[in-house]
């Protein structure tokens, strides 16, 4: 059987259009929101609240709830948190993003050696499964990626000043505090919806490796969003059917996808440059 037959049967069973909707729904949010904290050098929020999403899943597991519907709440809280702590307790973002991520991940690992250690539907969630996407997860992620992208473009114009000039856009009345916490609990909401395709432990990176691929070659700031955002989908549909051919889990081919871009885009710069 060849590539593009094997490709055909993927699509036809529903866990994998499943999969494909979600991850191309996560893969826009991610990728526009990951332009935004790139650039106010705040990425790593991604890679905490991951942490904490690992903790609310083991939560949601040990409890016998929707890890997804506990998580949400719990995520979007942490991130309101980190904001706090920041502004507040006057301690450093990324210190802030460490004190809350590393409590997040030793609770996480107490909770699941109280469940009787790592299970396979825990695993699942830290590095991302297909085969997990139910039903009830794929509407609850288009609804809430929806509203986040909804929200990106409503917001379009604040959310641009304040990336590029805070003191600026504080100055001309725009409420930077409310911004800033609108970047941060749709970067919550985002993280939550992507750890059953990605994962946990690799749903900050679909934040990340997006944006700053499209820096390599982008000239404006719309340039970089929508290269940004083609380079995350393109990651998403190449990693999953990957996954699916090779039997790779979802997460770390999505990941890998993106890594290679990365040095394609790199190497076309230097190309360029020369």
């Amino acid at each position: 059987m060849d590539t593009i037959e094997i490709i055909k049967e993927a699509f036809g069973y529903s866990f994998m259009q499943r999969a494909m909707i979600v991850g191309t729904l996560i893969a826009i949010s991610s990728s526009l929101l990951g332009v935004f904290l790139v650039l106010k050098k705040y990425s790593m929020i991604g890679d905490g609240l991951a942490h904490v999403s690992f903790a609310t899943v083991a939560i949601a597991l040990l409890l016998g709830a929707s890890p997804m519907l506990v998580s949400i709440p719990i995520v979007v809280i942490a991130s309101i948190f980190i904001m706090e702590l920041n502004e507040r307790a006057g301690i450093h973002g990324d210190a802030a993003i460490g004190l809350v991520s590393s409590f997040s991940v030793a609770l996480g690992v107490m909770i699941s050696s109280i469940a009787g250690g790592f299970n396979v539907d825990l695993f699942s969630y830290l590095f991302g499964s297909i085969l997990a996407i139910k039903a009830s997860d794929m509407y609850l992620s288009i609804i809430l990626a929806i509203v986040v992208i909804s929200l990106i473009v409503f917001f379009y114009n604040d959310l641009f000043a304040v990336t590029h000039d805070e003191s600026f856009a504080r100055v001309i009345g725009i409420k930077t505090k409310r911004m800033n916490y609108l970047i941060a609990t749709l970067t919550a909401i985002t993280i939550v919806l992507g750890i059953r395709v990605v994962g946990t432990m690799l749903i900050s990176s679909m934040i990340v490796f997006p944006t700053v691929t499209a820096l390599q070659i982008s000239r404006s700031f719309k340039s970089t969003i929508i290269i940004s955002a083609i380079v995350s989908v393109l990651a998403v549909i190449i990693g999953v059917i990957g996954s699916y051919i090779f039997n790779f889990p979802s997460g770390a081919s999505i990941v890998m996808i993106n890594a290679v871009l990365f040095i394609i885009f790199v190497s076309l710069k230097k190309i360029v440059r020369i």
